[in-house]
């Protein structure tokens, strides 16, 4: 068994069309055996599915995707869990589990109750790291360009682990350079030596950048059917003008009105990583 999943900073990419990675994870009895990122190279919407199909791919796991491209995997028998955000590696082990929560149509595996509530102003901003994923001059370093791997362990200032390759026991693979690793990460990777470990601390601006106020807002609960049950510091999806879900937080409610905010969980955050080079490709 094959399964796919949009990809990006080693996180699920929320635009199906626009994805320029996928990480294709191997399954056998229910567990991940090996896993490759392979790049879309340019293909359209309307090639993507057969590129799946090419790679022999079961399932599909993604976060926003239209209707012609539902289609296209529908045809191509590929089936696909659609709405999902966060980890990929994480979101691949809760859907071998039964426990992917999504909003998406077409999630044939399991998934628990979500919130899709079809309405987001415009002109908010969604994005998942706060502008900062890639930004900046071009990475250099002997391993810039290259496919690496590496096993990590993330933790916040107080010590708290937020992430850990070495409990998944998968090393975590990328191409160095290209975008698909908070900035830091990939700058600290850019250049270590395989069976090198180092310690870093990033900054937010390295990280997922600053918390933007754009991306908190206040909407009446008689505008979205369903959120009335919703509660503060619950985790759940709108849809926007497109009908593609974003991950919110809720923030605040009252009796009339509901806070969300959409920015990305660690949004602000200075983070400490740990990371081994395992190997370089």
């Amino acid at each position: 068994m094959k399964i796919a999943v949009t990809y990006d900073n080693g996180n699920i990419f929320q635009h199906f069309g626009k994805t320029e990675f996928f990480k294709v994870y191997e399954v056998e009895d229910n567990k991940v055996i090996s896993s490759e990122v392979i790049g879309s190279n340019g293909t359209g919407h309307g090639a993507l599915a057969g590129l799946l199909a090419d790679q022999d791919v079961d399932v599909l796991i993604c976060g926003g995707i239209g209707g012609g491209a539902q289609a296209a995997l529908e045809e191509a028998g590929v089936e696909m869990c659609a709405g999902a955000q966060g980890n990929a590696d994480q979101a691949v082990e809760a859907y071998l589990k039964g426990e992917l929560v999504s909003t998406g149509a077409n999630c044939d595996h399991h998934h628990e109750e979500g919130h899709s509530c079809g309405h987001h102003e415009e002109g908010h901003t969604c994005g998942n790291c706060g502008g900062s994923c890639g930004a900046g001059p071009a990475l250099t370093g002997r391993n810039v360009g290259k496919t690496c791997r590496t096993h990590y362990r993330g933790t916040f200032n107080d010590g708290t682990q937020f992430d850990s390759s070495y409990d998944r026991g998968e090393p975590l693979e990328f191409i160095c350079g290209a975008g698909q690793m908070i900035r830091g990460f990939d700058a600290a990777v850019a250049d270590m030596e395989v069976g090198q470990v180092v310690d870093v601390h990033l900054m937010p601006e390295e990280a997922y950048g600053m918390p933007d106020p754009n991306a908190v807002f206040t909407l009446e609960i008689a505008q979205l059917p369903g959120s009335g049950d919703l509660q503060a510091g619950q985790r759940v999806y709108l849809s926007n003008q497109y009908g593609q879900p974003f991950p919110v937080t809720v923030t605040e409610k009252d009796e009339t009105t509901i806070t969300f905010d959409a920015n990305h969980e660690m949004a602000g955050k200075e983070l400490n990583f740990r990371i081994e080079l395992v190997e370089v490709k």
